[in-house]
């Protein structure tokens, strides 16, 4: 439980620095918050290794670890886009969001997964890391929603000095798609190659919505290089293919684990 509190104490810490600094000149302070994060990440981490060690069989990947494992990939992607001096707007979301995931994974408890091999935890990690980097993408689509329409409406709130001009974020998001998009790839690769029996294990549907949101996904792309998709669509795209994944996942895994009891 120390390990938590602790954890938690940094990533709200580093929350409060990242808010204490909006409206500030950027080079003020910009790294103050870095040292707390980056502690309330490594924390975070441990835990899930302390769990994994503790608990007997294969790591925990039932809903609420898997909901904390993908709150930790996006504080980590957040401390690496930040430190090259972008976007660190975003640990005012992730960071919370990690330290609130992380209480309930606690207050929840551990089940051991089922024994996996090697090619079945490839397969998990990777679909985590996608989750992780299509979150991230979906925070930073509502983020230049809310700026573009509050430029439009020439509302110059204090808040927009801490994103970056219009077309960097757009560029941070595209990069950020494309990311999550071949690990998305990368994900349904090593399931179909390695994943068996899907209909006894009932992963149709879940299948079914994980290559809808890779279709959409997709075609955002295609449609960014192709016609130079920008602004509301493609907030719009990006916010859509994340819900599919969503429900492609945690829908499915919530249905199954919290609804029916089943592992």
């Amino acid at each position: 439980m120390t390990v938590i509190l602790i954890a938690v104490a940094l990533y709200l810490f580093a929350t409060g620095l990242l808010v204490r600094s909006v409206g500030r000149d950027p080079g003020e302070g910009m790294r103050l918050w870095l040292w707390p994060a980056v502690g309330g990440v490594l924390l975070h981490g441990a835990y899930h290794l302390l769990v994994a060690w503790r608990t007997p069989g294969g790591p925990d990947m039932h809903f609420f670890a898997a909901l904390s494992l993908v709150s930790l990939g996006m504080a980590v992607m957040t401390l690496l886009v930040a430190i090259q001096g972008r976007m660190a707007a975003l640990g005012v979301v992730a960071f919370p969001l990690a330290a609130l995931l992380l209480v309930v994974y606690h207050l929840y408890g551990h089940r051991a997964s089922s024994g996996l091999d090697w090619r079945l935890q490839l397969h998990a990690w990777l679909a985590l890391l996608a989750y992780a980097a299509l979150a991230i993408a979906a925070l930073l689509a509502l983020m230049l929603w809310a700026q573009e329409r509050a430029l439009r409406r020439r509302q110059f709130h204090l808040w927009l000095r801490a994103l970056p001009p219009l077309t960097e974020l757009e560029d941070l998001l595209f990069r950020t798609i494309t990311v999550g998009f071949i690990l998305l790839t990368a994900t349904l690769l090593t399931g179909v190659l390695f994943v068996e029996n899907f209909l006894i294990q009932k992963l149709t549907h879940k299948t079914v919505l994980s290559v809808l949101s890779w279709l959409t996904f997709g075609a955002l792309l295609v449609g960014r290089w192709r016609y130079g998709w920008r602004g509301a669509k493609a907030v719009h795209w990006t916010l859509t293919a994340m819900a599919l994944l969503l429900l492609a996942f945690f829908g499915s895994k919530f249905v199954y684990e919290m609804v029916l009891r089943r592992a």
